[in-house]
Parts: structure tokens; sequence; C-alpha cells
């Protein structure tokens, strides 16, 4: 049985842990900030010492893609600090570090999946402050698993589903960008993947170090933002007439990178790490919004 730290476990994907961590043999401790202020070294430290953990499973990050270029200081303190201090406590307590990333550290305008080796261009002050925040958790402990996700969505917290649901509701029609192409991803089902790997290594299936390094996981299949949202209409039966438009016509303060498809096939060739299709997980999300 293992001791499990999340961090972050008000968001997505900390929640969706919640979830699946009932009736688990291991033991969860679960933080937000209020509990646990990653950015704090003394505070984290202390914290490890107290409880010996053997998973820390780092959901905690500055989010807020368009506020980051304005809140520069606290999206660096939390994204870049705050990994380092988490990396260092691991090391310490040789504690396996699990840190979530994003697809939007590469922002190239190559047309094919991105691999974890293709070469990273961050456009943006989130974009910059988590592969930071990447870099600074391999670097301080070479014992870290970088997960490097997409357009991640959930029952729980607020998204793009949920908003799509009440915009279609509210409004007789709607538009939404065709040009940003990528894979939407339910945090069940990655919360899901980082249990997956946390059991391999803990009943010793695999090897711990087969799992250092950057890995991709974001769900099956390629999609753009005005299709995703026509697949919730769809699904939901909304009828919203739905406009696709191009991201010139919705300018933001932050850059939303034109592909981020990510290639998994390293997480299901080493880990064997199972990753269902998008519109698969789009219908069980759906389906667990109606309780």
């Amino acid at each position: 049985m293992a001791k499990i730290l999340v961090t972050g476990s008000n968001g997505q994907v900390g929640q969706e842990l919640q979830f699946l961590s009932n009736g688990s043999a291991h033991t969860f401790v679960f933080t937000d900030v209020a509990d646990l202020d990653i950015t704090d070294y003394s505070a984290v430290n202390d914290f490890f010492k107290e409880h010996q953990f053997d998973f820390c499973l780092n959901c905690a990050a500055y989010t807020a893609v368009d506020k980051a270029e304005s809140d520069v200081e606290l999206a660096t303190k939390i994204n870049v600090d705050g990994v380092k201090n988490l990396a260092q406590a691991c090391l310490f307590n040789q504690t396996f570090l699990m840190q979530l990333s994003t697809d939007y550290v590469y922002h190239n305008q190559q047309n094919t999946p991105f691999k974890e080796g293709d070469t990273t261009n961050p456009q943006g002050v989130y974009a910059q402050t988590k592969l930071d925040g990447d870099l600074a958790a391999l670097q301080v402990n070479t014992a870290s698993m970088v997960i490097r996700t997409s357009w991640v969505y959930s029952s729980f917290g607020n998204n793009f589903v949920k908003t799509m649901i009440r915009l279609g509701t509210e409004r007789d029609s709607l538009n939404v960008v065709f040009d940003q192409i990528g894979t939407p991803t339910y945090a069940r089902d990655l919360a899901a993947a980082m249990l997956d790997v946390v059991e391999k290594i803990n009943n010793n299936s695999i090897p711990a170090s087969k799992a250092y390094g950057v890995f991709h996981y974001s769900n099956e299949g390629v999609t753009s933002w005005y299709d995703f949202a026509k697949a919730i209409f769809d699904i939901e039966n909304i009828d919203c007439n739905l406009g696709a438009i191009e991201s010139i016509q919705y300018p933001t303060p932050a850059k939303r990178p034109p592909f981020s498809v990510l290639n998994k096939s390293k997480i299901k060739s080493e880990l064997d790490v199972a990753v269902p299709h998008w519109r698969d997980g789009l219908v069980r999300c759906l389906e667990a919004m109606k309780g």
C-alpha cells in the first residue's frame, strides 16, 4: 500500500483523483493551497517530513492562460518555484514525482502529432512558466515524470464543455474557432492513467525508472474547438446555430497553439497505458455531469 500526495486537489484533475480514490487500498492525502502552499519551500519540506509519501501527483498550477499575461509573478511562483520545491522535497524523501504539464509548450508550425522530444516554443507567460516548471522538475530530481496533456475538461469545475452547454441553451447562435486543432482530454481518463502508472510502479510490474522523463497523455483522436462544440450540442440535443470562425476573429491576450495534437505512442508502448477516444470520454463526462 502506498501513501500518495495529490496537490491542487480542488482542480479538475485533482477532483477526479479524489473521485477515483474512493475504495482504494492506498492512502491519499489531498491538499490545495489552503492546506499546503507549494510556493513555500519550508512548508513543503516540513509536510513531506511529516508524512513520508511514496508518490506526489502535482495537479497544482496557475492555469488562467490570459490572466497570466499580466500576473507573471504569481504564475511563475506556482508553475516554476512551486514545482521546484516539490521536486526537491521528493528528491530528499525518495518520493516519485508526477508533474502535470501542457501542450502549450510546443506551439510550433508542424502538422503531425508532437512527440516528447520535439522542439518547444512556448508563446506567452502560461506556456513559458509551464515549460520552465517541467525543466526545473527534471533538473532538480531526475526521478520525476512529466505528463503533458491538452484541452482538459471534467464534470468538476469550470471548462469548455460546461460553457458550451450554458451558452448553447441561452443563445440562438454561437461562434467557435475552427482553426485550432487538438484533442479534448477527459480529466477522469487522465487521472485514471496517472493512477495506473502509480499502481504499476507500486506493485513492481514496471520499474519506477521506466516512467522517468516526459510523456504525453491526451485522449485519442483529433478535432477542432468548433467540432468539439458541435459534438457537445449533438450529444445533448442542444438547438443552437453553431458558426465556425477564425482565431483572428476572437482575439485573446495569450496566443493559443494552432495545432497541439500529442503523440501518445511512448506512454502506450513503454507503460502500457490505455487511451480512450475523446468522443467516448465526452459521452462519459456528460453522463457524470447528470449525476
